[in-house]
C-alpha cells in the first residue's frame, strides 16, 4: 500500500516536492521499489534547517501526513503506529563539512545528495534511513512548483483615516487623494514610516498612501493580528514554453493571454518566486539556453509595448530583470525593474508583483550602495508588508525586515518593532526548539502565517502530545492543524466535513478532560461535542464499533447528559450506530425505551418523536418485520404532518416508499417517493441534500424498471444537479453512475453515455480514488472503440494509456498487462503494425511476472484474439493459441480453455487453408466436447471436421461428419436459423454426393431434404437453387421428364419472382456453379 502511494508520487511529485521545499531540501527523485527519496541541499542554511526539523521530529510527522491513508489516524488511536526517521551522523557531518568548504560559491555538480529510505509497518520503530550518494541531479522546478492557496492575512486595523491635502500619484502603485477623502487602512498605519497601504472608501482602489498627507479618524484602533481565509479554486500553473522561430507569433499570442491580467492569480505567485535558473529550466522550456530565452522575452516585451499590453509588458520586464540579476548584470536588471514600475496603467492591483519588484530593486540598490534609492523603495515595500502579509512570499532576503526593525526601534514604535521581530524570529525559534521543548504552538502559528502548512501541522501535533499539554493547548493545536489541513487538501467538499487527521487531537483533548475535575456546564458540552465529532469520523470510515464504544462511554457518564433532550439525542445517535453496525435488535430496544420515556402528547416536533419513529421503522425493516415498520413510519408521518415538520415528514414518506418497494408494491412505492420528493423540494434550509438525492435516485430506478425512461432520466439528472450544487462528490459519482447505466443499457445513447463517463472520470480524479479512475478510463476507451472511426480509436488509445499509467503506479499487474494488450489492439485497428507486437510482448511479460497461471492463459488467448478477430494478419494468432496458450492449458488441466483454443485453431486453419493441421485440433475439440457432454460444441466440432475433410477431398468422411452434425441438432426446431442450417448442410451433402462422388440418386435425396427445409423457411432464393439442381439431375441423369419439368417450372417461377434472367439446367453449368459455391 505504501509502495503504491510512492508510485503515485513518483508520477506526480509536486506534492512531495512542496513538502521537502518546506523542509529546506530539494527532491531529485523517488525510487518507489526501494522506498527511497533522493534529496540534495544547496546551502549551509538548508541542511542546518533540515537537521533541525529532523531532530525535533517534524520530518516523520510531515511524511505521515503525506504518505499514510485516512484510516491510519483512526487506527493510531489504539495502536502505536508512527513513522520514525534515523540518520547517519557521519554522513551528515560530511555534508556539513563539504557545504561549509563551498560557502560563498554556487553548489557544484559534485555536491553530495541524500537518500531517505522509507519503511512503514504496523509498529513503531520502522521508518526512514538516510544514505548518501555522490551523484547529483539538478532540481526540476516544473516538478517542485507548489500550488499556493489564495489566502490573505490581513493585519488588524478596522479604522479609517482622512486626507488632509491634495496629492497626485506619481506612479500606478500610489493613490491620488483630494482633501477630505476617506481611506480605509489595510493593515497597520505606522507613523514612523513614509507610506502605508490604503483603500479608497468610495472607489475601492488599493495602493500606497503617504503617511504625511492623512490624519487619523476617530475610529482608528489597533488590535492583535487576526486571520481571514479566502478560499478559491486554483488552476495548475501553465506557463507556455518557447519554441522555434516559425512558431514565435503563436507563442507570443499565447504568452500575452497568460500574462495580460491586471489582478493577481495563484500561478503568478509561483512565477514571482522562481529563481532565474528555474525560469530557464522549467517555466519556459524549449529554448537552447538562457541567451535565447532572453532574446525571446525581449522580443515579447517590445511587442507588448507596441500593442500597449501594459500588464504583459510589466511582467516580462520583471522576468527579464530576474534573469539579468541571475547573471549578475545588476544595472541592466535595475533598468528592467524600474521600467516595470513605470509602465503606464491605471493602477497596480497585483500587489504581490509590486512587492516582488520592490524587493528585487531593494536588493540591487543595496548591492550598488545606492542608499537613497534603497531607503525610498524599502519604505514602500514595508508599507506593503504591514498591509498585506502575502507579500512576505515576495521577499528576496530579509534586508527590508531588518530596515523595518531598525527604524521601528529608532522611532520607539513598539507595534512595528513587534511586527518585524515576529517575522524575523522564525529560524531562531526553530533552533530554540532543538534545545527546548516549549513554544511549539507559537512556532506552528508562525509557520501558518508563512504558508508552511506541513510544518505548522507538525508543530501542532507535537504540542498536543507534550506531557505538559493542557486542554487549552490540545484545542488550540487542533484548530491550528485543522486550518492547515484544509489548506493542504484544498477540498471542495462541504465545510462541515472533518478530516481524519484531527482524530488524534480529539482523542487527546478527551483524555485531557478526564483528568480534570468536574466543572461547569460548558465543560460537559465540550466533552459531548468532542465525542460526537470523533464518532462521526469513525462512522464515516466504517469503524462503527469504535464509535459505539465512545458513545457508550459518553452515555455512562450521567453528569455529561444532564438535560433530557441532550440525553435523547445521544441515545438516538447510538441507535443509528447500532443499525449501521448490523445490530437492528439492539437499536430497536434503545428506541423503544426512548419512546416509552417521551411524553404521551408531544408539544413540539423538536422532542424527537418523529426521528425515533423513523429510526424504529428502519430497525424493524432491517429485521424483516415489514408490517410493524410500516406502522412506525405511518405514526411518524402523522406526527410530522400535525406539526408541519417537513424534513422528517419527507424522510418518513421516503422510508415508506422504500418499504413498499421491498414488499413489491410498486405503485404505492412510487406514490410515497413522489410525495417525499415534493416535500424535500419545498425545504428552504440546507443539510437535507443527501437524503433528497437518495430519494431521487430510488425513484429514478423505479421509473426505469417500469420503462418510463424520461422520468427516470429526469430524476437522475435532478439528483446530479443537486449534488453539484451542494458539493457532494460521493453523491455526484452515484448519480453519474446511474446515468451511465441508463444510457449504456436501458436507453442506449452512445454520445450521452460517453459524456457522463468522461464526467465520472473527472469526479474520480477529484476524489483521489486512482483505482476507480483507472477502471472508468478503461470504460471510456471501450466506448470510443465502439464508434469505429480512426479519430475515436485515437481517443480510446489516449484513455487507455492514461489508465495504463495509473495501473503501473498502483502496482496492479493484471490490469497493467490488460492495458498494454488493449493499447496493442488499438494500434492494430489503426494499422500501426510495428507497434502492435511491442505492446503485446510487454503485456505478455507483465502477465508472466504475475505468476498467475489462469491470468497468463487468459491474456495469451486475448492476445491471439487481436489477430483472430481481424481481417489482417490472422496467421499471427496461431503462435499465441498453439505454441503458448495451449501447452499451459494442457499442463494446468484447464479443459474449457483447451476446448476454446482448439475450436479457434480449427476455424483459423480452415480459413487459412491449413487443412491437415486443422483436422488435428478439430478432432481434439470433438473429443473434449464428447467428454464434457457439450452437445453444441460437438455440433461445431463435427461441422468443422466435415468442412476440413471436404477440402481435403475425403468425401466419405465429410459426409459422415455432416450427418453426425445433423443428428445433434435439437428437435423440434426453435429458430429460423436452425432451419437455414439444415438447408445449407443438406445442400452441401447433395453437392458432395452429386459432383464429387457422382451419385445423382443419393444427391437428389439430400436436395429434396434441403428443399423441404427451404420451403419451411420460405427462402425463395434457396428454393430456386435447389429446384434448378433437381431439374438438372432428373433431366440429365435420372431421366425423369415429369419431375424434371416440374422442378424446372418451379425454378422458372422463382427466377421470375426474383428477377433472375435465365435458368440453366446444363450439367456443366451446374458443376461450375457448385465449384464456385464451394
Amino acid at each position: 500500500e505504501l509502495r503504491g502511494k510512492l508510485r503515485i508520487l513518483q508520477t506526480d511529485s509536486s506534492e512531495v516536492t512542496a513538502l521537502f521545499m518546506e523542509l529546506s531540501a530539494h527532491l531529485i527523485a523517488i525510487d518507489s521499489e526501494e522506498s527511497i527519496f533522493l534529496l540534495t541541499f544547496k546551502t549551509f542554511e538548508e541542511i542546518w534547517k533540515f537537521t533541525t526539523y529532523y531532530t525535533i521530529g517534524f520530518l516523520g510527522l510531515c511524511l505521515e501526513n503525506l504518505l499514510l491513508e485516512q484510516k491510519f489516524w483512526l487506527r493510531s488511536l489504539e495502536d502505536d503506529v508512527s513513522v520514525e526517521v534515523s540518520v547517519e551522523e557521519e554522513t551528515l557531518n560530511l555534508m556539513y563539512r563539504g557545504i561549509l568548504m563551498q560557502e560563498g560559491t554556487p553548489p557544484s555538480g559534485s555536491a553530495e545528495s541524500l537518500h531517505l529510505k522509507l519503511k512503514h509497518g504496523a509498529e513503531a520503530g520502522q521508518g526512514l534511513r538516510l544514505l548518501t550518494n555522490t551523484q547529483h541531479t539538478h532540481l526540476s522546478v516544473r516538478e517542485t512548483t507548489p500550488l499556493i492557496n489564495q489566502i490573505s492575512f490581513l493585519c488588524s486595523a478596522g479604522g479609517t483615516c482622512e486626507a488632509t491635502e491634495e496629492y497626485d500619484a506619481e506612479g500606478p502603485d500610489e493613490l491620488s487623494l483630494a482633501p477630505g477623502d476617506r481611506i480605509i487602512i489595510v493593515g497597520l498605519l505606522v507613523s514612523c514610516f513614509d507610506w502605508f497601504t490604503g483603500r479608497k472608501e468610495v472607489t475601492g482602489e488599493v495602493g500606497l498612501v503617504k503617511t504625511s498627507v492623512v490624519k487619523p479618524s476617530d475610529d482608528i484602533y489597533e488590535t492583535q493580528l487576526f486571520l481571514q481565509r479566502l478560499k478559491s479554486q486554483l488552476s495548475p500553473v501553465s506557463l507556455l514554453p518557447g519554441g522555434r522561430r516559425e512558431q514565435q507569433h503563436g507563442e507570443l499570442r499565447s504568452l500575452f493571454s497568460c500574462l495580460e491580467s491586471q489582478d493577481y492569480r495563484a500561478e503568478f505567485g509561483v512565477l514571482y518566486g522562481l529563481s532565474s535558473e528555474a525560469i530557464v529550466s522549467s517555466a519556459f522550456s524549449g529554448h537552447s539556453g538562457e541567451a535565447e530565452l532572453m532574446a525571446f522575452l525581449g522580443a515579447a516585451r517590445e511587442t507588448a509595448r507596441k500593442k500597449r499590453l501594459f500588464w504583459s509588458q510589466t511582467r516580462l520586464c520583471f522576468l527579464l530583470g530576474k534573469l539579468c540579476a541571475g547573471r549578475s548584470k545588476f544595472s541592466q536588471a535595475r533598468v528592467y525593474f524600474e521600467e516595470a514600475l513605470g509602465v503606464p496603467r491605471e493602477g497596480f492591483t497585483d500587489l504581490r508583483l509590486l512587492a516582488s519588484i520592490y524587493s528585487n530593486l531593494a536588493a540591487i540598490y543595496l548591492l550598488q550602495n545606492n542608499s537613497q534609492s534603497f531607503f525610498a523603495v524599502t519604505e514602500r515595500l514595508v508599507a506593503l508588508l504591514l498591509g498585506v502579509s502575502d507579500c512576505l512570499e515576495s521577499l528576496e532576503d530579509d534586508s527590508a525586515l531588518k530596515y523595518m526593525l531598525k527604524k521601528a526601534v529608532l522611532s520607539h514604535n513598539t507595534k512595528a518593532e513587534a511586527r518585524a521581530c515576529h517575522l524575523l524570529v522564525v529560524p531562531y525559534l526553530e533552533r530554540l526548539l532543538h534545545l527546548s521543548s516549549h513554544s511549539y504552538l507559537t512556532l506552528g502559528r508562525l509557520y501558518s502565517q508563512l504558508r508552511l502548512p506541513h510544518l505548522s501541522i507538525s508543530s501542532a501535533r507535537i504540542t498536543s502530545v507534550q506531557p505538559s499539554a493542557t486542554l487549552t493547548d490540545c484545542l488550540s493545536s487542533m484548530l491550528l492543524a485543522l486550518d492547515n489541513i484544509n489548506r493542504l487538501c484544498n477540498s471542495t467538499e462541504q465545510e462541515t466535513s472533518i478530516p481524519t487527521q484531527v482524530a488524534p487531537y480529539l482523542h487527546q483533548a478527551l483524555t485531557s478532560t478526564r483528568v480534570l475535575q468536574p466543572g461547569s456546564e460548558q465543560h460537559y458540552v465540550l466533552i459531548h461535542q468532542l465525542t460526537v465529532c470523533l464518532c462521526q469520523l469513525f462512522c464515516k470510515h466504517r469503524m462503527v464499533g469504535h464509535a459505539i464504544h465512545h458513545m457508550h462511554t459518553l452515555i455512562n457518564n450521567r453528569q455529561l447528559l444532564s438535560s433530557a433532550p441532550e440525553r435523547n439525542i445521544t441515545l438516538i445517535r447510538l441507535a443509528w450506530l447500532h443499525i449501521n453496525n448490523n445490530q437492528p435488535q439492539v437499536a430497536l430496544e434503545i428506541l423503544d425505551l426512548l419512546l416509552d420515556s417521551m411524553p404521551e402528547h408531544c408539544t413540539t416536533p423538536q422532542e424527537g418523536t418523529c426521528v425515533v419513529l423513523n429510526l424504529r421503522g428502519v430497525a424493524l425493516r432491517c429485521m424483516g418485520d415489514l408490517r410493524r415498520a410500516a406502522e412506525s413510519y405511518e405514526a411518524a408521518v402523522d406526527i410530522c404532518q400535525e406539526y408541519e415538520d417537513m424534513a422528517n415528514w419527507a424522510v418518513a414518506q421516503a422510508n415508506l416508499g422504500l418499504l413498499s418497494l421491498r414488499g413489491g408494491a410498486k405503485r404505492l412505492a412510487q406514490s410515497h417517493l413522489v410525495e417525499a420528493v415534493q416535500l424535500f423540494s419545498e425545504l428552504d434550509d440546507e443539510g437535507h441534500e443527501e437524503n433528497f438525492i437518495s430519494v431521487l435516485l430510488e425513484l429514478g430506478q423505479l421509473y426505469v424498471r417500469q420503462q418510463q425512461m424520461d422520468y427516470g432520466k429526469g430524476c437522475y439528472e435532478w439528483a446530479l444537479l443537486l449534488a453539484i450544487k451542494a458539493n457532494l462528490l460521493a453523491c455526484q459519482l452515484t448519480a453519474t453512475t446511474h446515468l451511465i447505466r441508463l444510457y449504456c443499457s436501458e436507453s442506449q445513447d452512445q454520445v450521452q453515455c460517453l459524456i457522463y463517463s468522461q464526467h465520472q472520470v473527472h469526479l474520480l480524479r477529484r476524489s483521489g480514488d486512482r483505482g476507480e479512475e483507472g477502471g472508468a478510463l478503461v470504460a471510456v476507451s471501450r466506448l470510443y472503440l465502439s464508434l469505429g472511426t480512426d479519430r475515436a480509436y485515437r481517443a480510446a488509445l489516449d484513455h487507455t494509456k492514461t489508465s495504463l499509467g495509473i495501473f503501473i503506479d498502483l502496482g496492479c499487474r493484471e490490469k497493467e498487462a490488460l492495458g498494454w494488450l488493449q493499447a496493442g489492439n488499438i494500434y492494430h485497428l489503426l494499422e500501426q503494425t510495428e507497434l502492435v507486437e511491442v505492446y503485446v510482448q510487454v503485456a505478455q511479460d507483465v502477465a508472466l511476472s504475475s505468476g498467475d497461471t489462469g491470468f497468463i492463459l487468459k491474456l495469451l488467448e486475448a492476445a491471439g484474439d487481436i489477430f483472430f478477430n481481424s481481417s489482417r494478419d490472422r496467421d499471427k494468432a496461431i503462435p499465441f493459441y498453439r505454441d503458448r496458450a495451449l501447452p499451459i492449458a494442457v499442463r494446468s488441466s484447464s479443459v474449457s480453455c483447451r476446448l476454446r483454443l482448439c475450436n479457434k485453431l480449427s476455424e483459423l486453419m480452415l480459413s487459412l487453408q491449413m487443412f491437415e493441421e486443422g483436422v488435428e485440433f478439430a478432432q481434439t475439440a470433438l473429443d473434449i466436447s464428447i467428454t464434457l457432454g457439450d452437445c453444441l460444441n460437438q455440433r461445431v466440432a463435427y461441422y468443422r471436421l466435415a468442412s476440413l475433410y471436404h477440402r481435403l477431398d475425403q468425401y466419405e468422411l465429410a459426409e459422415h461428419h455432416y450427418l453426425k452434425t445433423l443428428t445433434l441438432c435439437p428437435t423440434p426446431l426453435l429458430f429460423d436459423e436452425e432451419t437455414l442450417y439444415y438447408v445449407r448442410v443438406y445442400q452441401t451433402l447433395g453437392d458432395i454426393i452429386f459432383y464429387d462422388l457422382k451419385d445423382p440418386f443419393d444427391a437428389a435425396g439430400y436436395y429434396h431434404l434441403a428443399l423441404a427445409a427451404a420451403m419451411d423457411l420460405g427462402n425463395k432464393r434457396a428454393q430456386l437453387q435447389l429446384c434448378t439442381r433437381l431439374a438438372t439431375i432428373y433431366h440429365n441423369f435420372l431421366i425423369d421428364r415429369e419431375l424434371s419439368l416440374f422442378f424446372y417450372q418451379k425454378a422458372r417461377a422463382f427466377a421470375a419472382e426474383l428477377n433472375v434472367r435465365r435458368v440453366n439446367i446444363s450439367p456443366d453449368q451446374q458443376q461450375c456453379s457448385s465449384s464456385a459455391a464451394q
